[in-house]
């Protein structure tokens, strides 16, 4: 076997690998949150504490995201990525162990930590596997990360609904997705520094660049964490629809991000990446401005249907471009992630301070807005077309020393 075939065939196994590892990573996320009910009973905290500490998970994520670079430069691609899927699985177990609102949020700082870090890793690997293959796949790999939310909440929602005890439960399932992740990691590109080339900081401001690009990502996930969380109250209170239709919204909204960012890939090695986000841009714009003078349930959950479909692969394109941007892509992809960590955190938050203060409608006529900038600001993910000269793991900064 000539050494380019099994090159070729190493660098597509990894990303299946890599494309497992999303899965998982997704499906700790979907366990987690159909237990949230349980694991408030549980801690004692009213409403407004849990929203206090749900607001930790994002602060551990962003605080952990730059030590990310470090982790993978000393232990190695593989390693690292290994260790920290382990820690982000078996981080699952600690919220339901938290019995008040102190433990809790503490759990809930880990918890966000270990996902911010693996985040950052397992999408440098995916970064580093699309500049091998010169196709984009980081559209499918969020995909699949989306179907592994799917998985998990399908079966969080089994267990909620047979009344198990959410430690049990969640014993289980970090039990099997520690397994599985271990499994996984095996077959990642293993990527060494190289003898000469220094540690990345601990802990740095990212470049400019993943900034720019950053709050492209920052409309996007705003977005969808407003269409997430108040799409079926938008119907309900706005348009008077029935609890049915309300949620069937939320679902359509979720399954269409899910098509669309396995569909993506294609569509951006055809198009670009920055025709492709304007294009998105100006379909999430026009969802939702079905939203905002529809008038009618049917019109809103079409827009809400359009503004998944817009907004689903730009996430994916942000951190393939800061992959590209600049000579470290592991601080880049980490600014881009924090950004966007950020962006989910205040998005809901925002979305009903503005509605108390005004009417849902004006909300969402800010998410149209947002979505509107990424039409205008598009041209910052031009890092990350294909049509772009391809640039090698070591004149990007990326380790390409395989052991």
């Amino acid at each position: 076997m000539s050494a380019v075939v099994y090159e070729q065939r190493t660098v597509r196994r990894a990303r299946y690998a890599v494309a497992a590892v999303f899965a998982v990573h997704g499906a700790v996320t979907g366990s987690f949150a159909t237990r949230v009910p349980w694991i408030q009973d549980h801690a004692g905290v009213s409403a407004g504490q849990l929203g206090l500490a749900l607001a930790f998970p994002a602060l551990g994520a962003s605080v952990a995201m730059p030590l990310a670079g470090s982790v993978s430069h000393r232990f190695g691609a593989r390693t690292a990525l290994r260790g920290l899927l382990a820690l982000w699985t078996l981080a699952l177990v600690l919220p339901a162990l938290a019995p008040n609102l102190l433990t809790l949020c503490l759990a809930l700082f880990v918890y966000g930590a270990t996902a911010g870090m693996s985040d950052v890793a397992m999408n440098a690997l995916g970064v580093e596997i699309e500049n091998r293959l010169d196709k984009s796949i980081m559209s499918g790999l969020h995909g699949m990360w989306s179907a592994g939310a799917l998985i998990g909440s399908a079966a969080g929602t089994l267990a909620a609904h047979l009344g198990s005890d959410a430690r049990l439960h969640h014993v289980l399932a970090a039990s099997v997705l520690t397994v599985a992740g271990l499994v996984a990691c095996t077959w990642v590109l293993d990527l060494q520094p190289a003898e000469d080339e220094d540690p990345p900081p601990r802990f740095a401001l990212p470049p400019r660049s993943a900034l720019l690009i950053g709050a492209v990502g920052f409309c996007a996930v705003f977005a969808e964490g407003a269409s997430l969380d108040w799409s079926a109250v938008y119907l309900r209170d706005q348009l008077e629809a029935s609890a049915g239709l309300a949620a069937a919204c939320t679902t359509g909204f979720t399954l269409t991000m899910a098509l669309a960012r396995f569909a993506g890939d294609k569509v951006v090695d055809r198009f670009g990446a920055v025709r492709t986000v304007r294009v998105s841009g100006v379909l999430a714009t026009l969802g939702g401005l079905l939203i905002v003078v529809g008038g009618h349930p049917a019109v809103a959950m079409a827009g809400f249907a359009l503004m998944g479909l817009g907004i689903a692969v730009v996430v994916p394109l942000c951190f393939a471009a800061a992959g590209r941007a600049g000579s470290n892509p592991s601080l880049a992809i980490a600014g881009v992630a924090t950004i966007t960590y950020t962006s989910g955190l205040v998005a809901p938050s925002a979305i009903g301070g503005l509605a108390q203060a005004t009417s849902l409608v004006v909300s969402f006529g800010l998410v149209t807005a947002l979505a509107c900038c990424l039409v205008v600001f598009a041209k910052v993910l031009r890092a990350g077309d294909r049509d772009r000269p391809k640039i090698s793991p070591s004149n990007a900064g990326v380790p390409d020393r395989q052991s």
